[in-house]
């Protein structure tokens, strides 16, 4: 695997890096979530991923969740900003980069679902089956910070 998550693990190596990303809780019209099977590491997570130069956090969403799961979604709230320093991420070539993520709540606007190569599959799955994927360790408190407290923005 090309990618480790390390969340509240004392033997986590220290950060050398700092990313903005974003991430997405997107529900059905049934109260599920959409999940997707990550390629680089094949746990189970939230669309998202890494901004790039020149485009905002918000543009950031959208256009990751397209590349992701084919859908064209429309960010409707933030659920938090989740910057825990006991969070990082190690990859093979060396960099661990301290989780930095702004989660949002979205709604799709259009699109089909589609796989990518950065996802190997894609389902929709109630908050009480979670523990029925294996899951990365953080994306379930996103996940429940968005169906518990839906007015209220969380800054870990």
């Amino acid at each position: 695997m090309s990618r480790i998550e390390h969340y509240k693990d004392p033997n986590a190596p220290k950060a050398n890096s700092l990313v903005p990303a974003a991430s997405a809780v997107i529900l059905d019209d049934d109260g599920r979530v959409l999940l997707h099977r990550r390629a680089d590491n094949g746990l189970w997570s939230l669309p998202g991923g890494v901004m790039e130069i020149g485009e905002s956090i918000g543009e950031c969403i959208v256009r990751e969740v397209r590349e992701e799961t084919g859908l064209d979604i429309e960010p409707t709230a933030v659920i938090g900003v989740y910057s825990n320093p006991n969070h990082v991420i190690e990859y093979a070539n060396g960099e661990v980069r301290q989780q930095f993520s702004v989660c949002f709540r979205c709604r799709v606007v259009s699109g089909d679902l589609a796989p990518s190569e950065e996802s190997t599959a894609l389902r929709w799955i109630h908050a009480a089956n979670l523990g029925d994927v294996d899951l990365q360790p953080s994306i379930e408190i996103r996940i429940r910070d968005a169906l518990e407290n839906p007015s209220a923005a969380r800054w870990d």
